[in-house]
C-alpha cells in the first residue's frame, strides 16, 4: 500500500479534478447527435445554427462505482530479470494505485468478484488491499481471466492481465460487460523478454500452467514471427476495444508503473474530452 501511495503521489500532480458526461447540471458540452440519442437530449437552439443536430451533455456529479481485476494466475509469476517486478506484482501495484487515486477522487471502488459493494475513502483502499492479499494465499488456482458478473449500468471495470489468453475468450469477457452498459479499461502488463524475446541459441521454455515444455534450437530464428504473433495479438485487444468504447492500455514491466497509470486515470477521467472542448 506504501507502495501504491507512492505511484498514486506522483501521479495526481499536476491533475487537477474529473469531469464526465452524466447527469448533472452544471453544462459540458455540445456533441452531435448519435443514433439511439433520445430526442428530449436534442438542443434545438444549438443545432439551428447549422445543418446537424446537437446534443447538450452535462458534467456527471455522482460517484462513479469502479470494479478493480487483477490477474493473478499462474502465468503472472514470470520476471525474467532479477532487478524486476513480476508481472503479478506489478498488476497489483498498478490496481492498488488506481484504487488510491479513485478513492482520493471521491470515487466509490472494490474488486471484482469478492462479492463487496463499491465503497469510497481509504477504508475501500484497505480493503481491495486485504482481498488482493487472502486472494494470493489460497489454494485455488486464480484463472486468467476475469468473472462475468451482472454489474449495474454506467459502472466501470478496470481489468490487469498480460492478455496473452485466445482473443475470442477475452472477446466474450468484453461483450459480456459492455453489452451491459459497463465502461471498461484493459491494462496489458507485460514482461521485456515477452516482447522482445531476447534468447539466443537452444533454448528450453517451459509453461507456468502446465503447458509443459518445448526446445528452439535456434530461438533467433522464430525471434520475427513471434513478433509477428505478438503484434497480431496487441492489434486484436486495440481491435476489441475500439468496438466497445473501451480503453487498452500496454505496459512492460521493465518500465515506470507511473506512465501507464496516468494514461488510465485520463482516460477514465475524460480529460482529454474536457482538454479538447
Amino acid at each position: 500500500m506504501v507502495a501504491a501511495d507512492r505511484v498514486a503521489a506522483t501521479v495526481i500532480q499536476g491533475v487537477h479534478g474529473r469531469r464526465r458526461v452524466g447527469q448533472g447540471d452544471a453544462f459540458w458540452q455540445y456533441r452531435p447527435y448519435r443514433d439511439g440519442d433520445s430526442a428530449n437530449q436534442i438542443d434545438w437552439r444549438q443545432s439551428a445554427r447549422s445543418r446537424h443536430l446537437f446534443v447538450r451533455e452535462t458534467e456527471w456529479e455522482a460517484a462513479a462505482s469502479v470494479w478493480l481485476w487483477r490477474d493473478a494466475s499462474p502465468s503472472m509469476q514470470y520476471a525474467s530479470l532479477h532487478n524486476t517486478d513480476t508481472k503479478a506484482v506489478r498488476a497489483e501495484l498498478i490496481t492498488l494505485a488506481l484504487a488510491s487515486l479513485l478513492a482520493d477522487a471521491g470515487e466509490r471502488v472494490t474488486v471484482l468478484g469478492s462479492g463487496m459493494r463499491p465503497t469510497s475513502g481509504r477504508i475501500a483502499v484497505r480493503r481491495i488491499a486485504e482481498t488482493l492479499f487472502d486472494e494470493g494465499r489460497s489454494n485455488k488456482t486464480p484463472p486468467s481471466l476475469p468473472p462475468l458478473l451482472p454489474l449495474p449500468a454506467h459502472g466501470t471495470v478496470v481489468l490487469v492481465s498480460d492478455w496473452l489468453d485466445p482473443l475470442d475468450k477475452i472477446e466474450a469477457v468484453i461483450r459480456h460487460y459492455a453489452s451491459g452498459g459497463v465502461r471498461g479499461h484493459l491494462v496489458q502488463v507485460l514482461d521485456p523478454a515477452e516482447e522482445d524475446l531476447p534468447f539466443d541459441g537452444h533454448v528450453k521454455f517451459e509453461g507456468l500452467e502446465a503447458e509443459g515444455q518445448h526446445t528452439i534450437r535456434r530461438v533467433e530464428g522464430v525471434r520475427q514471427a513471434y513478433g509477428a504473433r505478438l503484434a497480431a495479438q496487441k492489434e486484436g485487444l486495440q481491435r476489441l476495444t475500439r468496438s466497445t468504447d473501451w480503453t487498452v492500455h500496454l505496459h512492460r514491466t521493465d518500465k515506470s508503473p507511473q506512465t501507464v497509470l496516468l494514461s488510465l486515470y485520463l482516460a477514465m477521467a475524460d480529460l482529454r474530452r474536457l482538454t479538447a472542448a
